[in-house]
């Protein structure tokens, strides 16, 4: 895979990228072997994917089985977001030192390891801890693939259609995710969503040290420690703030809780600046456009997710579907999502500015959350188009963002450019449903009368909920209000969501514009 002396490198002694040799003989450019390795990085990446979404059916057999309290259902829930977010950044930065494969390969016995004992787990407690070493396995796994795209493909265009496929399979996974752990748990029994993730990770156990190359930076310095619980400090307090304020409001300790993980932020960034062998070297945002991509791409996280908090609700509560229903209407738009980056990727490559693809992206995604304010309470079809238009337009500029970053960082770094952008992906998606969550449910809360009980006000769900046990039309004129303002609301943040996009449009042109495509 490399010219490189040493087998272990994929970078010269002076840092610059060694020459690759793929097999289709010519220099720089990548042969059916590392095509075949990214077809199995795919793996890993599909399943790390699909495990945030998975349990979306499985809850209510695991509750029947383990019979969870309150506090244990929500940690069997949250706790792999959580881990997985926490300790991305160190993570990429510990494959950049160790070896990226190596640390894939490690990742891949800790995932399949904590999904065997997750599946035939006999207490809540057991399986929390299950998924929690299930987080730390997808924080390896998920820097360590990109980085090792970075690093087999080297020739800019082989390297756009890859990570065209990367963001494919990342957002395709999360739908996917879904819609397997109902027809499982429907079929089989709850632990089955955990076992599918087995042959995969056998799989690329022994297929990944014969198709994937080990690559990692050849003078790293020595790992700083002190900067692992600093990230954690910083991530994981904000992440859990914004994750709970659309559902519960902007009480004082999730407002607490991110201000402390801002203040952990910038002493981390403190002591990035300062210590002499950083976890995130602040080269990396000297890397030309590698900073803006970071941003853009927190803000397409935010778009992305931001809506997907009341879509799933609205498919369910506000039509009627079951979950398992709403989930399979779900998977229609993935199949223009699935098309998007490519399209993407070949504007570029055609000669079409990185710019304007971006721009149009952004515009695209603003396009879909106008249509979504366009939605009533009987607009499934609208509600579905404008998903595959959001969606479409976002993963266009996921798609971009991440290739410009990757390209701009140095190759001995990969890993942990990888693992800031994920991490910023992190904090788009839990910003969006905040932000987004909290304007849908301020305009919800003002549509429910005041005389209406306090359960019915909170949420469409406990709306519902009391509406059932009220008699005849006066059940069913709540719930017809309920629906109507959760729709309000949702109309409302999709406005709101399309401002921003519109904004991130005008943004990304002026700031990619002078940055020349690779």
């Amino acid at each position: 895979m490399t010219n490189s002396t040493n087998p272990t490198d994929t970078t010269n002694p002076g840092g610059a990228p060694a020459p690759v040799t793929g097999h289709a003989g010519r220099a720089g450019r990548a042969g059916r072997r590392e095509w075949t390795g990214l077809a199995v990085l795919m793996l890993p990446l599909l399943l790390v994917s699909m495990d945030v979404s998975v349990l979306y059916f499985a809850i209510p057999a695991i509750n029947a089985d383990l019979a969870p309290t309150g506090t244990q259902q929500l940690w069997i829930f949250d706790i792999y977001a959580f881990v997985l977010a926490g300790l991305l950044m160190t993570m990429g930065s510990l494959g950049d030192r160790v070896g990226r494969r190596r640390l894939l390969l490690i990742g891949a016995v800790a995932f399949g390891a904590a999904s065997l004992i997750a599946a035939y787990a006999d207490s809540a407690e057991t399986l929390i801890a299950a998924r929690a070493v299930l987080g730390i396995g997808g924080a390896t796994l998920m820097p360590s693939t990109m980085a090792l795209i970075r690093t087999m493909f080297t020739d800019p265009a082989q390297r756009a259609k890859a990570i065209g496929m990367w963001s494919a399979v990342m957002t395709g996974g999360i739908a996917l995710g879904s819609v397997m752990s109902g027809l499982l748990v429907q079929y089989f029994w709850w632990g089955s969503v955990f076992l599918v993730n087995l042959p995969a990770m056998v799989l690329l156990l022994v297929l990944g040290p014969v198709l994937l190359p080990e690559s990692r930076d050849p003078a790293p310095g020595r790992f700083d420690w002190p900067s692992v619980p600093l990230s954690m400090a910083a991530v994981l307090p904000v992440v859990y703030g914004l994750k709970e304020i659309p559902s519960e409001g902007w009480h004082a300790e999730y407002v607490v809780s991110v201000t402390v993980g801002l203040l952990f932020a910038a002493l981390f960034v403190h002591r990035q600046r300062t210590t002499a062998s950083p976890m995130i070297s602040p080269d990396l945002f000297r890397g030309h456009g590698f900073a803006p991509a970071l941003v853009l791409n927190l803000v397409s996280a935010f778009g992305m997710l931001g809506s997907a908090f009341f879509t799933t609700q609205y498919l369910q509560s506000v039509l009627g579907k079951s979950a398992l229903e709403a989930a399979l209407w779900a998977l229609l738009p993935s199949v223009p999502i699935g098309m998007a980056a490519p399209v993407a990727t070949s504007l570029v490559q055609k000669g079409v500015h990185r710019a304007y693809v971006v721009t149009a992206g952004f515009a695209i995604g603003a396009s879909g959350y106008a249509l979504l304010a366009l939605a009533g309470t009987d607009s499934m079809w609208l509600v579905l188009t404008a998903c595959a238009v959001l969606a479409s337009g976002i993963v266009m500029v996921l798609s971009q963002m991440t290739d410009l970053a990757m390209g701009a960082a140095p190759v001995e770094r990969a890993g942990s450019a990888s693992a800031l952008l994920e991490t910023g992906t992190e904090f788009g998606g839990a910003l969006g449903m905040a932000v987004l969550g909290s304007i849908g449910t301020a305009i919800y809360r003002h549509g429910i009368p005041a005389t209406a009980p306090a359960e019915a006000r909170e949420t469409l769900g406990g709306a519902l909920a009391v509406a059932g046990h009220l008699p005849g039309r006066t059940g069913d004129a709540l719930a017809t209000t309920a629906r109507e303002a959760f729709t309000h609301g949702m109309q409302g943040a999709a406005i709101a969501g399309a401002l921003l996009l519109a904004g991130a449009a005008v943004a990304a042109s002026m700031s990619l514009r002078r940055i020349r495509v690779k």
